[in-house]
Formats: structure tokens, sequence, C-alpha cells
């Protein structure tokens, strides 16, 4: 696969992620549903701690990718759900940092919403890669 990222401004990849990408040449797609701070046996987890939550969310974001034979190097789109967008402020040198280790900068969108399915989850994360 070939990326090209589109940026006709260039304040968005100093906040690590681009306006667009381009994937060509492609055979593959992975759409990924909104990873939490869940365990393997779907319980919440760190409940009231943002960055425990987000660190555990991008593992589980990791995991669905590996599963699929890719890593988060092929993720093209990113959808990030915050209960508290201020708080996720403080604590997205953890999502940025994992990104950044991993060569990637996706296409993104922070949302605030008033809640996840479940209550004490503060932040999701809902992705698309391409390999």
């Amino acid at each position: 696969m070939e990326r090209t990222a589109v940026n006709p401004w260039t304040w968005s990849t100093e906040l690590g992620f681009n306006q667009g990408e381009v994937a060509s040449g492609h055979t593959r797609t992975l759409y990924i549903s909104g990873q939490t701070a869940m365990s393997g046996d779907g319980k919440p987890q760190h409940e009231g701690d943002m960055a425990a939550q987000l660190a555990l969310s991008i593992d589980n974001l990791e995991a669905v990718l590996a599963e699929a034979g890719m890593s988060l190097a092929n993720l093209v789109r990113l959808t990030v759900y915050t209960t508290d967008v201020d708080l996720l402020f403080q604590h997205y040198g953890v999502l940025a940092g994992r990104l950044g280790t991993a060569g990637v900068a996706p296409a993104s969108t922070m949302l605030g919403v008033t809640r996840l399915a479940m209550p004490t989850l503060m932040v999701e994360l809902e992705g698309t890669a391409v390999a």
C-alpha cells in the first residue's frame, strides 16, 4: 500500500495528524469498532483514570489490528470519542506518542460526547486501517 498525506495546511501535522490520506494499491481494509478500556473478559477498567483508559484503548486497538495482521502503521483514519475533551487533551501525548512511534499520522476527528456505552468509560477509539 502507498500512503500519500493530504495537508493543504501544516498546522495539523504539528498536532500529529494529516487532514487526509490517500491509500492506493491496498488490497485489504479493516474497519475497527470503537475500542475502549475493557478487559479481555469485557469489563470496564480504570474508572476515573483518563490516562490509563486511553492507554488500554490503544492497546485494544492494536490487538484488533494485530489479529488482522496489521499494526498502528496501517491506520489511516482515527475517530476519538471522549466524555471530557479538556481532560483528554491533558493526556493526549499517550496517543500521539504511540502513533508517532509507529510513524503514522492518520486523518483524525475528536468528538466530545455526553457518555459512552458504559457509564465509567471516558474515551473510545474507532479506526480504519489498510494494508
